[in-house]
């Protein structure tokens, strides 16, 4: 059965995030730690880690009292990205962790992930329970003698690295030059390693950890990758890989320094362990593009979807798998992609060692090995509106005639066409998306879509 969301009123689908000493302070971080404490109970051991953020170090000094407060242990992972945290958590018996992170989100931002034990964020039920002790603010204190104690780990970077250099064969890299734009955020101290360990030539930028995030954003987009295009073509790189703030996700750049769509990278991956695996599963959100599916249908391998969120995937891969099926990879079209093999979490590093693989092992540079892919057209529009479960219901009438799925807002394949009306989780918007492999066809839904709405919109 797939799993479905619930509302919630602090934490979103990755998270709770705030601007730093409005939203997101130590009082409020504190009271979440405080909450997470009481439900594991003490003697529990728990991961603390951070990302660059210039506010990292006060909230995580709140989150580390509110835990031992509540007679927890604390392993203290300092600067590390998501994934790293995740993987130290399953792979190191700890029984959960807290990552102080707002991801792609400006620098004046900053938020909590909360980490169960087998490594994935926390899903909705915990998380309304987690919530609902923190609006009864009774949290369960320590006696003095049986408060927790705090230690550091100074070797969690390199366990992290370890890990996924161990998943390639060695000196795969041999030979190809990469550029690596970590974005002052914690894969600064990573992403580069890995590759090096790899046997690549590694140039970096913005590589020094940075909470004021000077070189870009946060968020990598194409104009904030310009000088990782440049240095890619100058350097005459295979590619250009960067991360978001906390490196659960990757972007890459081809040997031309042309921005890659997430969706094409999911691709690639996708294709990377399809051929190696024919006959297995691919796990993606009713968001990501068909070419995904397209190009797993090519190694015989079929694409399960799931609701909008990368939890959603990785807890239902951990499902599939435990009732036999073979799924070998999940993800979404944002560049966040899930290797069971490794661990049950969106990994940019992984996504950065992958990529490497991927293109050690072709004749052709990247450019052309995109050219190769199935062309599909997509298209992504959001309008304003306070009615939008009316729009969904007008939708499931329009378009009764049509295939439906309505996991996650509605999803319609009509012809050769699919469209996905999704209301947003936090603003009052819906989104629209329509695909095809003919573009007048994805242009001629979404116009059929948007005029259908259109008495619905603010």
């Amino acid at each position: 059965m797939a799993l479905e969301k619930r509302e919630k009123k602090y934490f979103g689908t990755n998270g709770v995030r705030g601007v730093t000493g409005v939203d997101m302070t130590p009082v409020f971080a504190l009271k979440v730690a405080e909450a997470f404490g009481t439900m594991l109970g003490e003697g529990k051991k728990i991961g603390i880690g951070r990302d660059t953020r210039t506010s990292g170090p006060a909230l995580a000094s709140a989150v580390r009292a509110g835990l031992m407060a509540c007679g927890c242990n604390v392993v203290d992972f300092d600067i590390i990205p998501t994934p790293g945290l995740q993987y130290l958590v399953l792979h190191h018996d700890l029984d959960g962790g807290v990552m102080i992170t707002a991801s792609h989100n400006p620098p004046e931002y900053n938020g909590i992930k909360i980490i169960e034990a087998d490594g994935t964020e926390m899903g909705d039920e915990r998380t309304l329970q987690l919530e609902e002790l923190m609006i009864q603010n009774t949290p369960a204190v320590s006696q003095w003698n049986r408060v927790g104690g705090s230690t550091e780990e100074p070797q969690a970077r390199k366990l992290y690295v370890d890990a996924i250099v161990a998943q390639f064969p060695k000196d795969c890299g041999k030979g190809v030059t990469v550029v690596v734009d970590p974005g002052n955020g914690p894969a600064a101290a990573t992403t580069p390693e890995i590759l090096r360990r790899l046997g690549c030539c590694v140039h970096t930028i913005n590589a020094e950890f940075n909470g004021l995030f000077p070189g870009r954003l946060p968020e990598p987009s194409p104009e904030g990758l310009a000088n990782l295009s440049a240095m890619v073509r100058a350097t005459g790189a295979a590619f250009g890989v960067a991360h978001d703030g906390d490196a659960d996700r990757a972007i890459f750049v081809d040997e031309n320094g042309t921005f890659m769509d997430g969706n094409i990278t999911f691709a690639l991956l996708a294709s990377y362990f399809c051929e190696k695996n024919p006959g297995s599963v691919i796990v993606t959100p009713v968001s990501t593009s068909g070419i995904v599916e397209a190009v797993g249908a090519a190694y015989n391998c079929t694409t399960t979807y799931t609701v909008v969120g990368s939890i959603y995937v990785a807890r239902t891969m951990r499902e599939m798998i435990a009732r036999g099926e073979k799924v070998i990879i999940g993800g979404e079209g944002n560049g966040g992609i899930i290797y069971p093999k490794h661990q049950f979490c969106r990994d940019g590093g992984m996504s950065a060692a992958t990529m490497l693989g991927f293109v050690a092992g072709k004749t052709r540079p990247l450019s052309k090995l995109i050219e190769e892919l199935p062309a599909f057209t997509m298209y992504q529009e959001k309008r304003k509106t306070t009615q939008a479960k009316e729009i969904v219901a007008h939708m499931r009438t329009c378009f009764a005639d049509c295939p439906i799925d309505d996991r996650d807002g509605i999803r319609i394949i009509k012809g050769g066409a699919w469209a996905l009306i999704r209301p947003s989780g936090t603003e009052p918007l819906v989104r629209v998306f329509t695909e095809s492999l003919d573009p007048a066809e994805a242009k001629c839904l979404l116009d059929h879509i948007l005029t259908e709405i259109k008495p619905y919109l603010a």
